[in-house]
């Protein structure tokens, strides 16, 4: 069993939960692709290649479960979509997620992991007596591919 393996049993044998193939499998599938923002059927979709016998319910039960336990993380990247992406700590141990910049024009989504926040955090407790536990930033606009693209179009229709 690989590293990842066991760290994946470890967690979920600390939130209580009992050690599956599909939760190692599900576990698995999204720490191998960080940047990919899967949604439901793209995880069962992976599964089943490893697993051709699960079931797409099993998936969404599996999902609902890692979600709740924070070992996976619920995304709206406003594309009509629920993806998830790996957590990034439990209930206990809540930590600031990387955030998501959307192409409008294509729908790519880059992830960045520069917190720049963090002072506004600080200043909204000192002011207002709230602690921010966490936050999300999308940040929606045009892609270098498509801005090139767009420009290239613009020339070609000045010519």
């Amino acid at each position: 069993m690989t590293d990842m393996q066991e760290n994946f049993k470890s967690l979920l044998k600390e939130n209580g939960l009992k050690v599956t193939t599909q939760r190692i499998a599900i576990l698995e599938v999204l720490s191998n692709r960080p940047d990919e923002h899967l949604t439901a059927e793209d995880i069962y979709d992976c599964v089943r290649n490893m697993y051709p016998d699960i079931g797409l319910a099993t998936v969404y039960r599996t999902i609902q479960v890692l979600s709740e336990l924070k070992l996976i993380d619920k995304l709206n990247l406003n594309d009509g979509y629920v993806r998830y992406e790996i957590g990034k700590g439990s209930k206990e141990n809540s930590v600031h997620h990387h955030h998501h910049l959307i192409c409008v024009n294509c729908g790519q989504v880059f992830t960045f992991q520069d917190d720049l926040l963090e002072n506004l955090e600080q200043k909204i407790e000192a002011t207002m007596d709230f602690q921010v536990l966490n936050h999300e930033v999308k940040l929606f606009g045009i892609c270098s591919a498509c801005k090139c693209f767009t420009e290239r179009d613009a020339n070609n229709q000045e010519e």
